[in-house]
């Protein structure tokens, strides 16, 4: 099953939704189960949740926001899965508050850590959420890929502060708190007791190429979204990327 976001939406999610994918297949096979208790932490209106849902699986979404969830469940009626959609008001650090520890067979944390006080705690909590040997999807701003689109725009500066950044922030005006590299996201989470299966590159080329081209062209978004996955494993280009994506299982 394709990303069901196409066209645009796709270059964001395709290379992600095409491992989760295939993730929640295996652990439906590997465990006998017809469907699969899903939590995605920070979820939104739905993104990820929703097309899960229409796998078949039950999913709670948590998130800060009223009019997210608001939002997530029009569009999962919209859909057919309001019965298997739930969304909860909460947070990563609050996690216990509204979900159960050790109740999940997947966890997804996509744009989540860059935002949160403590990375260790978030991390931590995710994968306590999760049952022995369940799935942790981990999605999170890469640093090279704001190194190199500040340098590209110019901004040589920025750049440069970006590289030496602890945190990986441009400036004062950068909107996103915290930028990560591959290692510190393997590493975070092999300390909180998930083996790492697969790191990601999201979004290598597709913030690069100028939209009206991806819009006109013809063929050119299905070839770009070919180059994206291609790219994605690789850590030369994985390191240059947007988003850094990690799949991991939980140890035990």
């Amino acid at each position: 099953m394709s990303d069901p976001q196409r066209p645009r939406a796709s270059l964001r999610t395709a290379v992600v939704w095409d491992v989760l994918e295939d993730a929640l297949d295996r652990r439906v096979k590997a465990g006998g189960k017809e469907s699969l208790d899903v939590l995605d932490t920070g979820g939104g209106s739905g993104n990820f949740a929703v097309p899960v849902a229409r796998l078949g699986h039950r999913v709670t979404v948590v998130d800060p926001s009223p009019n997210a969830l608001f939002a997530l469940e029009r569009r999962a009626a919209e859909a057919g899965v309001a019965d298997r959609v739930r969304g909860v008001q909460g947070d990563i650090h609050g996690l216990f508050d509204v979900v159960e520890r050790g109740g999940y067979d997947a966890v997804l944390c996509h744009g989540v850590l860059e935002y949160v006080d403590d990375v260790a705690e978030g991390v931590r909590n995710a994968v306590e959420a999760l049952r022995p040997a369940g799935a942790l999807s981990l999605l999170a701003a890469g640093l090279g890929g704001a190194v190199l689109a500040r340098a590209l725009a110019g901004h040589f500066t920025e750049a440069r502060r970006a590289l030496t950044d602890p945190d990986g922030r441009w400036g004062e005006g950068d909107p996103v708190p915290r930028r990560f590299t591959a290692e510190q996201l393997t590493e975070a989470v092999e300390a909180a007791g998930v083996e790492v299966g697969a790191v990601h590159g999201v979004r290598v080329f597709a913030d690069l190429v100028p939209g009206v081209l991806v819009d006109t062209e013809p063929g050119a978004l299905d070839a770009l979204l070919r180059l994206e996955a291609a790219a994605a494993e690789l850590p030369a280009f994985r390191s240059v990327a947007t988003q850094l994506h990690v799949l991991g299982e939980k140890r035990g």
